[in-house]
């Protein structure tokens, strides 16, 4: 089989063009197989066309990193390749592919085996993973859609109803055209104590009881804290009564809830600033496979406590760089499992116990809300803390019109970590403008209904 392919690569562009992307010098155990496919590769890689025999001679006279023996195996191949001219390219292209499938198994489980022998610097917690990778091989034939070509399955498209992670709070799922879809990345922002965990465990919560299985990441607070506060929230509970509560009332509760939901709930901790996107990836697999586990939805508490996998932590990187880099491997970590993604992040200095919110608000880094889908500001005020309430504010949506209903207030009930809607009449003030909008200040209303600035309320003034 490398014969063939080696052989095709040079005699049948079509060919070639189909496979090259997904070729890989490991693939070929024969070093002399290996060395050519090198030259071939490389050539492509430069010139963007297949090479001749010709070619393949003058380059490999130019290899100076090999040996004799090795100089005339080589040379020997190129001179041996051919090919049938009625060779079926479709069978071809699929028994090229089951090869590149073969090989990247077989290299697999050999890396699986030094691993095992503690011969690779790799730990055995990477083997899932890299045998996953090698089954994950193929060829792709979708290479883009095509505007003209594809409009009608692009109709369909339009007329498909997305799933999504809804919310039990009428305005975000007005907002968001009911819910979160997935690969996305969704942030809410709030200064210290303004309620940010509380959201995401209000909602970590709805999903389970909605039978959806969710994954709760802890940069911040421990495991058992995180679980406290959901227990306040599905038990109904404030937590001050709940460790009051005998072991005995507390497992006949939670007996009751595993018979409400098909769902479940993981909440795992890592210490501040020790993880990142990679380890997010390697305990999606493990879950996977220990535990049979596939999230609907990812919590991660918060952002800015991650780590960059492209960037060192202390190196010459600005926070913006680097949280902008966290952001984008959180928002690919979301696209390759095709799931949304809620997190959470700090708003500066300026906005504590601010009445009003925006991006410029964002704290280390502008990059971030550059990059998630949809960024909310939480809003708390000694006023709406005297009504029990919230401030939700749209700063960035995809989902929908940013404009619309872009502020509104939720009740909530910090003593059992919960949210929920309040009267429509106290919505009227809020939707409007800001809390504190005096951009009408001494105007008044003419016949027409316009308003005009009246000189006249200055008048005896110094």
């Amino acid at each position: 089989m490398e014969q063939t392919i080696l052989s095709h690569l040079i005699e049948n562009e079509q060919y070639g063009r189909k496979v090259i992307a997904f070729l890989r010098e490991e693939y070929f155990h024969d070093q002399a197989d290996k060395q050519l496919f090198a030259l071939i590769d490389s050539h492509v890689k430069k010139y963007n066309s297949f090479p001749t025999k010709e070619i393949l001679y003058i380059d490999l006279q130019n290899m100076h990193s090999i040996n004799e023996q090795q100089y005339n195996d080589i040379k020997n191949k190129i001179g041996s390749l051919s090919i049938d001219q009625t060779t079926d390219i479709n069978w071809l292209i699929d028994k090229t592919e089951q090869f590149c499938q073969d090989k990247a198994v077989y290299n697999a489980i050999r890396q699986s085996i030094k691993i095992i022998d503690d011969n690779s610097q790799l730990t055995k917690a990477a083997i899932p993973k890299i045998l996953q990778d090698a089954l994950q091989v193929s060829f792709d034939a979708n290479i883009g859609h095509s505007f003209l070509d594809d409009a009608d399955n692009r109709y369909d498209t339009y007329h498909t109803k997305e799933k999504r992670i809804d919310f039990n709070l009428e305005y975000l799922n007005k907002i968001t055209q009911g819910g979160l879809p997935p690969k996305t990345l969704n942030c809410w922002i709030g200064s210290t104590g303004t309620g940010k965990s509380l959201v995401m465990c209000h909602m970590a919560a709805y999903n389970l009881m909605c039978n959806r299985n969710v994954l709760y990441i802890t940069l911040e607070m421990a495991e058992e804290r995180i679980a406290q506060r959901i227990d306040a929230n599905l038990l109904d509970t404030s937590i001050s009564d709940l460790l009051s509560l005998s072991k005995n009332d507390y497992l006949k509760k939670m007996n009751k809830l595993k018979e409400t939901t098909k769902g479940k709930l993981i909440i795992k901790e890592y210490p501040t600033a020790s993880a990142g996107s990679s380890h997010f990836r390697h305990l999606l697999n493990e879950l996977r496979i220990k535990k049979n586990f596939a999230p609907d939805i990812i919590y991660i508490d918060y952002l800015n406590l991650c780590t960059s996998a492209r960037i060192k932590a202390g190196s010459q990187a600005n926070t913006y760089s680097y949280v902008k880099s966290i952001a984008e491997e959180l928002r690919g970590l979301a696209v390759e499992f095709n799931l949304p993604i809620v997190t959470a992040t700090q708003s500066n200095r300026s906005a504590m116990n601010a009445s009003d919110m925006g991006l410029e608000n964002t704290s280390d880094s502008i990059g971030l809300p550059m990059t998630v889908d949809f960024m909310m500001a939480i809003i708390s005020t000694e006023e709406f803390e005297e009504l029990g309430q919230l401030m939700f504010k749209q700063l960035k949506n995809r989902y929908g019109d940013p404009s619309l209903y872009k502020r509104f207030v939720v009740g909530v009930d910090k003593s059992k970590m919960r949210l929920y809607d309040v009267d429509s009449s106290q919505q009227e003030d809020i939707m409007d403008g800001p809390v504190m909008d005096n951009g009408h200040f001494m105007e008044e209303e003419t016949e027409r209904g316009k308003k005009v600035f009246d000189k006249s309320k200055f008048r005896g003034f110094n």
